[in-house]
């Protein structure tokens, strides 16, 4: 399974890098108009927390199957934070280069969980 070699949830590299990214959207959320705390911000926020949390919820579950599951569900969460950002940029609340850099994040822990995904349909196929 592809958590063979991680001790725990905190040993894998897409939850690491999936918490930094969470600390990158709380930074930026900051920075959005006192407006949006309970509409962009607060939506933003969830959506970034839910990914390293599915993330772990998977992990301590007792089959692939599930596992898998919730790195879907992670991913899901992922195209949402990716929309909400571009959203943010439209609207023009930060500059380009902030939502570059959040999606370029996005993009990477979005590659590490397909991978993961499709290892884990092999092992059960």
């Amino acid at each position: 399974m592809a958590r063979a070699s991680a001790n725990s949830y905190r040993d894998l590299i897409v939850w690491q890098k999936s918490m930094d990214l969470v600390v990158a959207c709380y930074e930026l959320t900051k920075l959005l108009p006192r407006e949006e705390v309970y509409g962009l911000s607060s939506q933003i926020r969830r959506a970034a927390v839910s990914i390293p949390s599915n993330i772990a919820e998977g992990y301590g579950r007792k089959s692939r199957n599930s596992y898998t599951h919730f790195l879907s569900i992670s991913q899901g969460s992922l195209k949402e934070l990716e929309t909400d950002l571009i959203l943010c940029q439209r609207l023009q609340f930060v500059e380009q280069i902030v939502i570059d850099d959040l999606l370029l994040q996005c993009d990477q822990v979005g590659k590490i969980l397909t991978v993961m995904i499709s290892k884990l349909e092999q092992e059960t196929s």
